[in-house]
């Protein structure tokens, strides 16, 4: 039996790896997409992962494009319900590994969702039939993310900066991800300004090269939606300080294993 690991690089996928290594049955192995859009410390966890766990394969894809160069091609910003940034980069290319490499019959999938994500377990399901879809964090004793990054620490692994600096998810934090609300974006800034930068250049670029008034966030203040450029977002959390047009809840949603648009 191949046991899969759709491992993303964050501490749920890692909880998952090692909770079906610990079980030492058939063939483990830790299948990753490099959307060249990670933190620089991305891949060196990837492979402190891999190590902790003797014995399994390491099998990473990679497109050769970033999401903002995908965007470019694309014309258009990906955001939560047309994410063709995690289709193209993330789930079409992790699939047709599949379907060349795994027979359903012998391969179980693990995802790194723990107990409070049983809805998106549900959700990836059936999208990715024929495949049997586990979620190693469910098994009891059911493990949270303070578990996951306990385990990391426990393997003597080096922690992404992502969980030291108080972000959500380790993932494409050299940009940030386009499917982050306000809340996400303003943590980034803080934390990650060398990556609000770049995002906030791409963003203006892309603006002016399209002569479009779109942006990856948006202004839903006073009953109307508008598209809030970063630059915009950033002059008002650094330069005017008006806390009432931010939104503290609006974190935006990742789910890159779970399609949000027609596929």
């Amino acid at each position: 039996m191949k046991h899969v690991i759709q491992f993303s690089g964050g501490a749920g996928s890692y909880a998952a790896a090692r909770r079906v290594y610990e079980q030492g049955e058939g063939e483990l192995i830790l299948l990753c997409a490099d959307t060249r859009s990670e933190h620089e410390d991305w891949r060196a966890f990837v492979d402190a992962s891999h190590e902790s766990l003797p014995g399994s394969s390491l099998v990473v894809l990679d497109q050769g494009i970033d999401w903002w160069d995908l965007a470019d091609q694309q014309k258009m910003i990906p955001n939560p319900r047309v994410d063709f940034c995690s289709r193209i980069l993330k789930r079409e290319p992790l699939r047709a590994w599949l379907e060349e490499n795994c027979d359903p019959e012998h391969t179980v999938i693990h995802l790194g969702f723990d107990w409070t994500e049983e809805h998106r377990l549900n959700r990836a399901r059936p999208h990715w039939e024929p495949w049997t879809i586990d979620a190693p964090m469910l098994w009891e004793p059911v493990m949270d993310k303070a578990d996951a990054l306990a385990m990391i620490a426990d393997a003597g692994i080096t922690m992404p900066s992502a969980y030291e600096t108080g972000m959500p998810h380790n993932n494409c934090l050299k940009y940030g991800c386009c499917k982050g609300g306000m809340a996400y974006w303003k943590k980034v800034l803080e934390v990650y300004p060398d990556a609000y930068a770049r995002s906030e250049q791409r963003e203006e670029a892309f603006r002016e090269r399209s002569g479009k008034d779109v942006a990856i966030l948006r202004d839903r203040s006073g009953g109307t939606t508008t598209p809030l450029p970063l630059k915009e977002f950033r002059r008002r959390i650094q330069v005017a300080a008006e806390p009432q047009l931010f939104d503290p809840n609006d974190w935006g949603s990742c789910s890159c294993m779970i399609p949000q648009e027609d596929e």
